[in-house]
């Protein structure tokens, strides 16, 4: 009889997602097979501890930790051990709990898909779930990313970057730069963190100081974009390297744009799967969409979200999300369920594609013979 993988399922997180991921992991853990895992659940909290025990997420979900325990994994290769600390007055002890084949970190925004996370766990030379440090943190920050992709001619909105420091200090200035960026509206964004936390459509000299201010709340990289009259393009990708897409879908939000409330709260906004496109459409969003991934090193997973003109058809390559939400309600998941991979089998590839992920990367050599 062939042994369980002891999948450890990390959650939570230092960031303005916290709650998201929360719903996410939910969901990842609802339909895993207890016959092929044995699950162990791993919450961060908003300070960053580690906690676990039994039924972890319901502890996190009610704000109730207090009858888990702190566990930690350390940086180093060869034993992927997952520890128990005990904390007394006078000391702190180590107890081995289990040995981890992977991880899937159902994590979102920083200290989590940002790379941080992936470094610790390349250290600990643990598999894990989905882009290594390079993908996630260039796929995290906006303003990198869109760097990446003018390098690569793949089409893109005007952008700038500005700081939490400039805001603070030279506000009038900033506004100015991004004003020549073209005619209101233009949209702000945290560089980094996803969710549509923090981001907010401008209409107005007005707005564009308070969305700054709001923005620079949340990270010290802030993105201006020009906004465009669009469709709202998602497309899901799988694989390291050789990766498929799904069919696209569309977003239609409830709000001016899909923000945080039409994503989250008031359960209005409508998902059309699969979009309404032609063949040529559906085409040219999936090779940019494959462009998009490679170009980022993304591994595992990945949704790519376009701007379509609703005037001239232009397509506009938005961001990219390493850890996409997985609630019931995400696009990800969706997707490919339309496109013939129902939920459960698409998570249990994303265990597989981590596992082979780890395989080639233990096939490097990390020692220079120079004799």
């Amino acid at each position: 009889m062939n042994e369980k993988t002891r999948l450890g399922v990390i959650f939570g997180g230092r960031s303005g997602e916290h709650e998201v991921s929360l719903a996410s992991a939910r969901s990842v853990l609802s339909v895993l097979d207890p016959e092929k895992y044995e699950v162990i659940e791993i919450g961060i909290s908003h300070e960053g501890e580690w906690w676990s025990g039994k039924n972890a997420l319901k502890h996190f979900e009610a704000g109730d930790i207090g009858s888990l325990y702190r566990v930690v994994l350390l940086p180093e290769p060869g034993k992927a051990v997952l520890y128990k600390r005990l904390i007394s007055v006078k000391e702190e002890t180590l107890l081995p709990i289990i040995t981890l084949d992977v991880i899937f970190p159902v994590l979102h925004g920083t200290f989590g898909e940002d790379g941080t996370l992936q470094g610790l766990l390349e250290l600990a030379d643990i598999a894990f779930v989905g882009a290594g440090v390079l993908g996630s943190s260039v796929g995290m920050d906006k303003g990198l990313f869109k760097e990446v992709m003018r390098s690569q001619n793949i089409p893109i909105v005007d952008w700038i970057i500005c700081t939490k420091k400039e805001i603070e200090k030279i506000l009038d200035a900033v506004i100015l730069r991004a004003e020549k960026l073209g005619n209101y509206p233009l949209f702000v964004k945290p560089a980094n963190l996803g969710s549509s936390v923090g981001i907010s459509k401008c209409k107005n000299r007005s707005d564009l100081g308070e969305g700054l201010q709001e923005a620079a709340r949340f990270d010290r990289r802030i993105l201006v974009e020009k906004g465009v009259n669009a469709r709202e393009i998602e497309i899901s990708v799988l694989g390291n390297e050789d990766p498929q897409v799904s069919l696209p879908g569309e977003v239609r939000p409830s709000d001016e744009f899909y923000s945080y409330r039409a994503k989250y709260i008031d359960g209005k906004s409508e998902l059309l799967i699969p979009a309404h496109l032609n063949p040529q459409q559906i085409k040219k969003i999936q090779t940019i969409a494959l462009q998009t991934y490679r170009a980022i090193d993304c591994a595992g997973m990945a949704r790519i979200d376009f701007l379509m003109d609703k005037e001239n058809g232009n397509l506009f390559v938005n961001e990219v999300n390493t850890i996409p939400g997985f609630t019931s309600i995400s696009m990800y998941p969706k997707l490919w369920e339309a496109s013939g991979l129902p939920y459960s089998k698409l998570v249990d590839r994303l265990v597989d594609l981590g596992l082979e992920r780890k395989q080639e990367r233990d096939q490097i050599e990390r020692k220079f013979n120079r004799s």
